[in-house]
């Protein structure tokens, strides 16, 4: 993931996705975590995980092609921190793709993004 301010890469880092197969994102538990523009909703500092920022999954376009393919398109897709009780797994959690949609970083980097990323900030996912 690759964060920028006015154009220009900041920072870096290594991520967790979700492990869904390959593909955007189609409906409620499939895994996978989806893909386009979005923007950040809110903070959440009581998270299951170390912190989280909500992203704006789904979007009106999204929920209405879930309702003609009769699915539900899911929601709650966030970047968070590990788990609350897993945080010494650190950087080893980029190993493995385990999220359950979402887009996770370690904890000591969620700190840093929670308090750099104002809601309403742009975000693009892509494979």
């Amino acid at each position: 993931m690759t964060v920028y301010r006015d154009g220009h890469a900041i920072r870096e880092f290594r991520v967790a996705i979700g492990r869904g197969d390959p593909g955007p994102k189609q409906q409620q538990g499939d895994g996978r975590v989806p893909e386009g523009a979005y923007r950040i909703t809110a903070h959440n500092p009581n998270s299951a995980y170390h912190l989280s920022l909500r992203i704006g999954y789904p979007t009106p376009e999204q929920v209405a092609a879930a309702a003609r393919r009769g699915v539900n398109p899911g929601g709650d897709i966030m970047i968070h921190g590990l788990p609350n009780d897993r945080g010494w797994i650190g950087a080893r959690h980029a190993a493995v793709d385990w999220t359950d949609g979402c887009v996770a970083v370690t904890n000591r980097e969620m700190d840093w993004l929670y308090g750099a990323v104002a809601d309403g900030t742009p975000v693009e996912i892509r494979a």
